[in-house]
């Protein structure tokens, strides 16, 4: 009789915990699926409640969202909706306001991935397009500042060593014409080297060897005096008037606009040391720099139009002159220089002008600008892996056109890329995950 009661005893205690275990299934099985509703704010969707209410932000009543859950592939954290770098593994306060931390669901699967719900694609405005190769003609624009042209630009300097008795120029731009007093100088070696023609000069007149000796000293003495820099008026001055001043003006040799002032009156100046520099402004350059991604599509004699700031309905054909063969290795940029026209003296240094460089019959992947992500260590963009899933992928971009941009990496043409929304799917990712898709990647 024992035996039979014990018998029906661990019946009825298997039975039931049969029962438990079904139905521990099948409430597994049920919330596998189950669906969880958070609020967020439109306009500051880093805000994220587990209840209806407004934005603590903006104010702006809270729309509810749906969050699947996606079984083993998510993890739950803990974040504050006012403190969002605030991310703990368990329930709790923030420790930084102090509110009421709110569960959040962040998907494992995939380092690069994330998932999101059809009502956060709709909200972000995200949209995909497949992408295939394309030619257009490429227009780049290049903004740069007018500078004076080097090569037409004249340094005047001292002849000798002396002291700078007296400047005819002392303001930047000024406008100098050939053969205008510069400075006065006061050369002790000038002087010896007048004197030494004078002295010639009267001694020609003597017999014999004197006579002949003086005329190889004028010849000498004149050549030295030449090399000084005095002109043939002066020279012959000192004939004529005895004039062994130390003290010599020295006139300009090229007409140009003051645009530097080297010495001072009263300086002493060494010989070869700059006085005063000229600049010819009928011409000037155009310099501007070129990213290195677009440095091979420009080339020495490209043809660009110039249209300027100050002046917006001018417009001068001009050619690419110069193109510098050293890249800065800091702002990965390039130098190149196009020579401007300036006949009526119109344009001036400092302005500035913009180089549209066209090249035709340019091939190539081609996406709108916005949807590249450009961070300070990687440029991506982001794809759709599946249904709702995105994955970022690094890339190498190219030429700038009409709002597209070239992307030089290979892209599997299966995919579909994200061209509207990139940057709410970023910032979605980091709210989740706490961290930049490339972080301690380089391109």
């Amino acid at each position: 009789m024992k035996t039979i009661k014990t018998i029906s005893l661990l019946a009825i205690l298997f039975t039931v915990i049969a029962c438990n275990t079904k139905n521990k299934e099948d409430h597994s099985k049920h919330n596998k699926g189950k669906e969880t509703t958070y609020y967020t704010c439109s306009m500051d969707p880093q805000v994220k409640e587990d209840k209806p209410g407004k934005c603590p932000i903006c104010h702006m009543t809270l729309t509810p969202m749906k969050m699947e859950s996606t079984g083993d592939n998510e993890t739950t954290f803990y974040t504050c909706s006012m403190d969002p770098q605030v991310k703990e593994d368990k329930p709790g306060k923030c420790p930084i306001c102090h509110m009421h931390l709110t569960p959040m669901k962040k998907n494992v699967s995939g380092a690069n991935e994330i998932s999101l719900s059809k009502q956060q694609i709709k909200l972000g405005n995200i949209s995909t397009q497949s992408i295939a190769e394309t030619q257009n003609n490429l227009e780049q624009n290049y903004t740069g500042v007018l500078t004076i042209n080097q090569e037409k630009a004249n340094t005047l300097s001292a002849r000798a060593m002396g002291r700078i008795e007296k400047l005819y120029f002392k303001t930047v731009g000024e406008y100098v014409k050939k053969n205008d007093p510069i400075y006065t100088l006061y050369s002790e070696d000038i002087a010896i080297a007048k004197q030494d023609y004078l002295m010639a000069y009267k001694q020609l007149s003597m017999p014999g060897d004197f006579g002949k000796n003086a005329q190889n000293m004028l010849k000498a003495s004149k050549q030295k005096l030449s090399f000084f820099g005095l002109t043939n008026a002066q020279i012959e001055n000192i004939k004529t008037k005895s004039d062994a001043s130390p003290n010599t003006t020295f006139y300009s040799t090229s007409s140009g606009y003051v645009s530097e002032i080297v010495a001072t009156e009263g300086s002493y100046a060494m010989e070869g040391s700059a006085v005063i520099k000229l600049a010819d402004l009928n011409s000037l350059w155009l310099e501007t720099q070129v990213n290195v991604n677009y440095a091979k599509n420009v080339h020495l004699g490209q043809k660009a139009k110039i249209i300027f700031t100050d002046f917006p309905n001018k417009t001068i054909d001009a050619k690419v002159s110069f193109i510098n063969p050293e890249i800065n290795p800091d702002t990965r940029l390039l130098l190149i220089r196009l020579e401007i026209p300036n006949p009526n003296f119109q344009l001036k240094p400092g302005m500035q002008a913009i180089a549209k460089i066209s090249q035709s019959n340019a091939k190539g992947l081609f996406i709108p600008i916005d949807a590249v992500i450009w961070e300070q260590n990687a440029t991506y963009i982001w794809i759709e892996k599946s249904p709702g899933v995105f994955e970022n992928v690094m890339v190498k971009t190219g030429a700038e056109i009409n709002g597209m941009i070239e992307i030089k990496s290979e892209i599997d043409p299966s995919k579909k890329v994200v061209i509207t929304g990139a940057y709410a799917i970023n910032s979605e990712y980091k709210f989740r995950k706490g961290s930049d898709p490339m972080e301690g990647m380089k391109m």
